[in-house]
């Protein structure tokens, strides 16, 4: 979603670039040329990527020998820190310029990683406010470039064509219930999701619940996690896609931590956070957090104004009482939603125009007579606009 939205900003200025790496369905629609696949890459944790580990170096040096016998004008790492940091350095000390697109959360866990950043990338675009500052006092060329999901996503949603889109009748009260975009978090998630629908269904009847499924992968898994349940009979509607569209017909949804629950805020949808991971993952990361939420609108808040129910606490029984209590709260809900909408304006400030600026330099050397780019200031200046 991400790289898709990098592409469109820059092919709306030089509408000649040309793409290709490792891409998903979204940023092949775009014109990006596949590489190598992603599925193998779709893994979060420590554990989760030592079983994958072996086909995650294979592709990672296969890359880098393909972009050093052909280098690319400009090498943009997407996220993905552990993968893409240690490939920008060798591409950076090959002469390759780089960019990173998405901070690493270093205001989170693992601050040391500044260092490596900084040796291996020539700008880092950055999404939110607070992560520019970090950059700057660590000399790294840097640009706030805002998030594009902020712009993309209306600052009054109209919730009543939402409904109707998903032809909910006045009685109906819609849940949406965003297990991931990965099969590997699916694997995490599914079944715990499918059993606390049955637990509110059980408590609700007029609950329905609607599940947007980013690939033809996650929705046969979730179908399969269906039938294996013996949920078939619950209100559940899988969507392809329209997580947007679940988001602002809900009342309330339980998320996944990731880019969903930003989603969900824009959406100005109240949710209750969750995750799992692989225990001793869970362990090691506990042991260098810096900030006690893990959730993007939490974060961003700087205090929990969501619920989060992680690891052991992410149980059907704790995820059913935490969204009741939304559902039995209107004045809880506005509030929320509130602070949703203040939260939406401070990220919305021009991203395609942004990062189109930022880049205009690595992609506009040829006419500047191929001069070598200026050695980042100290505390080079953050686009302002």
């Amino acid at each position: 979603m991400l790289g898709a939205a990098l592409m469109r900003a820059l092919l709306a200025r030089w509408p000649d670039l040309q793409f290709e790496g490792i891409a998903g369905p979204k940023m092949e629609a775009e014109g990006a040329k596949p590489l190598f696949p992603i599925e193998p890459l779709g893994v979060r944790g420590y554990v989760e990527v030592l079983r994958n580990l072996r086909e995650i170096l294979r592709i990672r040096r296969g890359l880098a020998r393909y972009l050093r016998e052909s280098p690319p004008d400009l090498f943009i790492g997407i996220d993905a820190p552990d993968f893409n940091l240690g490939l920008e350095a060798k591409l950076k000390a090959a002469g390759i310029r780089t960019v990173h697109y998405v901070s690493p959360s270093l205001w989170a866990w693992r601050p040391e990683r500044i260092h490596s950043i900084a040796k291996a990338v020539d700008h880092m675009l950055v999404m939110f406010p607070f992560e520019d500052k970090i950059y700057r006092e660590a000399g790294v060329r840097v640009s706030y470039v805002g998030h594009p999901l902020a712009d993309a996503m209306p600052l009054d949603p109209d919730r009543v064509e939402a409904r109707a889109q998903l032809r909910l009748g006045p009685t109906s009260v819609p849940v949406a219930l965003l297990p991931g975009s990965r099969v590997s978090e699916l694997e995490l998630h599914a079944d715990l999701l499918i059993d606390t629908a049955a637990e509110l269904h059980r408590q609700r009847p007029e609950l329905r619940f609607f599940v947007p499924l980013a690939t033809r992968e996650t929705r046969e898994h979730f179908e399969a996690r269906l039938y294996a349940r013996q949920a078939r009979d619950l209100p559940i509607e899988m969507l392809f896609g329209h997580a947007r569209l679940a988001l602002h017909a809900a009342e309330a949804a339980i998320v996944a931590s990731g880019t969903a629950t930003l989603e969900a805020a824009l959406a100005r949808c109240p949710m209750v956070i969750t995750y799992r991971v692989h225990p001793i993952t869970y362990r090691m990361v506990q042991r260098r957090r810096i900030l006690p939420y893990v959730g993007l609108p939490n974060i961003l808040a700087g205090e929990f104004i969501v619920p989060e129910l992680l690891q052991a606490d992410a149980t059907p029984m704790n995820l059913s009482q935490a969204l009741l209590n939304w559902l039995d709260s209107k004045e809880a809900r506005d509030r929320l939603r509130a602070r949703f909408a203040t939260l939406h304006e401070s990220l919305a400030c021009g991203h395609d125009e942004r990062v189109a600026q930022a880049l205009e330099p690595y992609l506009t050397r040829e006419a500047m007579g191929g001069a070598a780019l200026p050695e980042p200031d100290r505390h080079p200046a953050a686009l302002r606009g």
